[in-house]
């Protein structure tokens, strides 16, 4: 007896890194809005049913004003990238795609950064010492 396809381990994580890839590619050489600019796919989250896909991105510029922009031109495209997905992807479900800004790399960046200057005052403290 065959089992259903969702029972196979992992599947969802393949088939969420496959449109990452594929996403990639088609933003990077398919989009032509000028709102959608130099784009890094970070992670694609799949619901269990297929049916909603939010992509995680991040851009070279992280002011809220280019981000929203960047999320304007996302969105509009979004049915001309589901689309090409479809064409793609051998599933029976194409996920409505959501964009969303992955801050986690400005975070990281801010983090670190207060972590250098807190060793740097503590080094500053020790040789004071």
């Amino acid at each position: 007896m065959v089992k259903h396809s969702k029972s196979i381990p992992g599947r969802s994580q393949r088939v969420a890194d496959q449109i990452q890839r594929d996403l990639a590619e088609l933003i990077a050489m398919e989009v032509k809005d000028p709102r959608v600019g130099m784009v890094t796919l970070s992670e694609v989250q799949l619901t269990p049913d297929y049916a909603h896909a939010k992509i995680f991105f991040t851009t070279l510029i992280d002011d809220p004003a280019s981000v929203q922009n960047t999320i304007n031109g996302l969105k509009k495209a979004s049915g001309f990238l589901r689309v090409q997905l479809g064409k793609r992807l051998s599933i029976h479900t194409l996920p409505e795609l959501h964009f969303v800004h992955d801050t986690s790399t400005s975070r990281g960046a801010a983090l670190s950064k207060l972590i250098d200057e807190a060793n740097a005052t503590r080094a500053k403290d020790d040789d004071q010492s």
